[in-house]
């Protein structure tokens, strides 16, 4: 006979359950409780908490073995390849450089690609300096190379000029802007565009007390005037290197390029070594001088095209006369040179501090007569008619042998 089964209720109270019986209520707090149907029922729910418990402990037991499986694994030596694959891998062993030959060749191989890049390329395209500057001067030397009208001379001396601008006058090497043949960059090269753009440069913004120079050294021509302005009918001109295909510049542009633009205290010094050169910066003034020193102004505009500046002073000194050829001779350095640029040079160092015009013109003109009569004696030396000498054009007439020359 099946015995009495003791059930324990929710609020702890203990309770007596027949045999057989699959709920019982208790008397206290009414709650009623679900009983197995038999032993068997409590049998097999314990055998399933002992199956959970020992899978539990395998898996446990399992994690516990694989990190000493990997050691082992990784401690074994990798099983030896096939006779043929181990032949192979012998024989690459073999061809392989020792390892010191191996990174020589190593170091070696950077230091042959190196020499073996071409240079780096100039630099081409350089800014221009800036024009703003007390002192700024644009130089043009052009000896037009390859051409059967080359010339000698002329980069020379606007490399005597630069050096002279920046040794005897003080103008920053920066503001100087160089066109010749001889530059590496294309905007320093004198076409007709870049000398345009130099000239717009070198008045840009100027304003008082500024001292700006232009100096050009090739060749100069004359064409015939379109618009009445010229007294002889004739324009000036200065030749490009270029000016077979683009044309030269008028005298009419570089004034209004240069001149017109010029303000009140503001000064522009023009040295010009062309042939036809007296009047290409079209100012109205020119000064005429006799070999005794005796001079006077003349006035050279011709209809109502006004040819002044802005309230600055332009001057000009070129190597000749509008209808002469300008000059270059060995007798001063042993090599061709200009005989306007380096007369002009040698008389502002040999003057003395601040001379006036009057005083260089003469130390110009008498130093180009020298050279002139040296020449001369020379046999293989066919001496021009009409010995070209310096031309002096103002914006304004003065005093030439009262006003200082200052640059």
């Amino acid at each position: 006979m099946a015995s009495r089964r003791e059930v324990r209720c929710r609020c702890g109270r203990w309770m007596s359950a027949q045999p057989g019986v699959s709920s019982i209520q208790c008397s206290t707090c009414h709650t009623v409780t679900q009983l197995s149907s038999s032993l068997v029922d409590i049998a097999r729910g314990a055998n399933r908490v002992l199956q959970g418990i020992q899978q539990l402990r395998r898996q446990h037991k399992q994690q516990q073995q694989q990190p000493q499986q990997q050691q082992q694994i990784m401690a074994q030596p990798p099983p030896p390849p096939p006779k043929r694959q181990h032949k192979q891998q012998q024989q690459q062993i073999m061809a392989q450089p020792p390892p010191r030959r191996q990174h020589k060749q190593q170091q070696q191989q950077p230091q042959q690609q190196i020499m073996a890049q071409p240079p780096p390329p100039p630099k081409l395209l350089e800014p221009l300096p800036s024009p703003f500057g007390k002192k700024r001067a644009v130089i043009c030397g052009l000896d037009y190379k390859g051409k059967s009208y080359s010339l000698e001379g002329c980069i020379s001396d606007a490399k005597s000029m630069r050096t002279f601008l920046v040794k005897q006058m003080g103008f920053p090497i920066d503001s100087i802007l160089m066109l010749t043949e001889d530059e590496a960059s294309p905007q320093r090269i004198p076409t007709k565009k870049n000398i345009r753009k130099a000239m717009r440069w070198l008045v840009e913004g100027n304003r008082a007390r500024d001292s700006l120079v232009f100096h050009y050294s090739g060749h100069g021509s004359q064409q015939k005037d379109y618009n009445g302005d010229e007294v002889d009918g004739q324009d000036e001109a200065l030749a490009p290197l270029d000016h077979e295909t683009e044309g030269k510049i008028i005298d009419d542009e570089i004034n209004k390029t240069l001149v017109r633009p010029l303000v009140h205290g503001a000064k522009l010094h023009a040295v010009i070594d062309a042939c036809n050169s007296g009047t290409v910066l079209d100012l109205p003034s020119v000064c005429r001088m006799e070999r005794n020193g005796f001079y006077e102004w003349e006035r050279q505009t011709s209809g109502r095209t006004y040819k002044g500046t802005n309230g600055g002073t332009a001057i000009c000194l070129s190597a000749c006369d509008d209808h002469e050829a300008s000059g270059y001779t060995p007798v001063f350095t042993g090599k061709n040179a200009g005989a306007m640029t380096y007369s002009f040079i040698k008389a502002v160092k040999t003057a003395g501090p601040a001379p006036t015009y009057g005083h260089l013109l003469n130390l110009m003109c008498s130093a180009i007569r020298e050279a002139q009569s040296r020449l001369a004696r020379d046999e293989n030396y066919t001496s021009p008619e009409e010995t070209a000498e310096p031309l002096l054009t103002s914006s304004e007439e003065f005093d030439i042998y009262a006003t200082k020359f200052v640059l």
